[in-house]
């Protein structure tokens, strides 16, 4: 099998999994798709990946232990975090397994493609001097304790000594820009 084109699609969204894959069988990918870290395991002792997606967030577990998997398997792979909770803390530990760029949902296949392309990072690209709200604090904090913590709620309510319920709710709500 050439593997030039493979890539892999890790996200536990079906349908979100069933457009990315159409959209990218269009464009000459052949993709695999998967939705857990086991499924992911069991792809990788089959078949080579030149690229792989990879939501951030799966089910009860963690997509960076997936980042980790890919890069073992082979540090070439073009790997692109995928996450509708973006924080400063998962891009970084993204980035330090492995993956080469990370995205907040919503993200089509033309982002995607255009971050599988970028090999460098961009010196010219605008710092914001707004200041960082208490909200946009809290939410940083609390997605660098998740990732501490290998996405454990309880653990990561525990830490930040606040209830599990809490938590919960503070992780469904969208981030306040």
């Amino acid at each position: 099998m050439e593997t030039e084109r493979s890539l892999v699609l890790v996200e536990d969204d079906a349908a979100f999994a069933k457009v990315l894959r159409r959209s990218f069988e269009r464009r000459g990918y052949q993709v695999y798709w998967c939705d857990s870290l086991d499924g992911l395991r069991a792809l990788l002792e089959t078949v080579p990946f030149a690229y792989a997606v990879v939501d951030l967030k799966l089910g009860n577990g963690s997509g960076l232990e997936c980042v980790r998997e890919l890069h073992d398997n082979d540090p070439e792979t073009r790997i692109v975090v995928l996450t509708g909770f973006a924080s400063i803390a998962t891009a970084v530990e993204a980035i330090k397994l492995g993956a080469c760029h990370y995205l907040a949902k919503p993200s089509n296949t033309d982002d995607i493609e255009a971050a599988f392309e970028r090999t460098e990072g961009d010196p010219s690209i605008a710092l914001g001097a707004r200041a960082t709200s208490l909200k946009t604090l809290e939410w940083e904090r609390i997605h660098e304790t998740l990732a501490e913590t290998g996405f454990n709620i309880s653990e990561t309510a525990r830490r930040l000594g606040m209830h599990r319920r809490t938590l919960a709710r503070k992780l469904e709500k969208k981030q306040v820009p």
